[in-house]
């Protein structure tokens, strides 16, 4: 049931795919990790030869894989979406499936990061470049998991208000770990 039809005006937000108190939550993500971000680009600049050599212990392949794993599991929830419209619900469940599995295994490659940094004694406390790279990516992890727990509830549940809401988040945590990849991994 849409936010119309609940009698509630969500205001602009009505127009939006999904339970309009998921993009309020998105909106809230977006402006957090933001702001972490911003952090992290600020601090770059204050300490640029600190950043350059942390950089050079980042894997940017592992995080280019992870970036398409994200991108083709978001792809997936789209296809989801579609099908779910087009009243094939067992398609649409197989294509959550498929991006949770791709979730799983977004989850599996960055703990074999952290793994790896770990075991080259590399950890939170660092210095300031791993205290970003390891809360800004560790943040984001958790709301990949998040985003597997929502899209499985959504696969049970799958009404087009829930899987568009479901989605939703999917698509941000997305969004999200495509600007931050580059700005982590690859950005001088």
């Amino acid at each position: 049931m849409d936010a119309v039809q609940e009698g509630r005006s969500w205001g602009a937000l009505s127009d939006l795919p999904g339970h309009p108190m998921m993009w309020v939550l998105i909106l809230t993500e977006v402006v957090t990790f933001g702001l972490l971000l911003m952090t992290f680009a600020v601090t770059r600049a204050v300490h640029p030869d600190q950043f350059v050599a942390g950089r050079a212990q980042l894997d940017p392949v592992l995080g280019g894989i992870n970036t398409l794993v994200l991108i083709t599991s978001g792809w997936l929830a789209a296809l989801a979406v579609e099908a779910q419209s087009a009243g094939r619900r067992l398609l649409a469940r197989l294509q959550l499936g498929g991006a949770m599995a791709l979730g799983f295994l977004f989850v599996g490659i960055k703990l074999a990061e952290y793994v790896t940094k770990a075991q080259a004694g590399i950890g939170l406390e660092t210095d300031t470049f791993f205290t970003l790279y390891f809360l800004l990516t560790g943040f984001h992890l958790l709301h990949v998991v998040l985003g597997i727990v929502i899209l499985a509830a959504v696969a049970l549940s799958d009404s087009a208000e829930n899987l568009k809401t479901g989605t939703a988040f999917w698509h941000m945590v997305d969004l999200v770990w495509v600007v931050m990849y580059p700005l982590i991994y690859l950005v001088g």
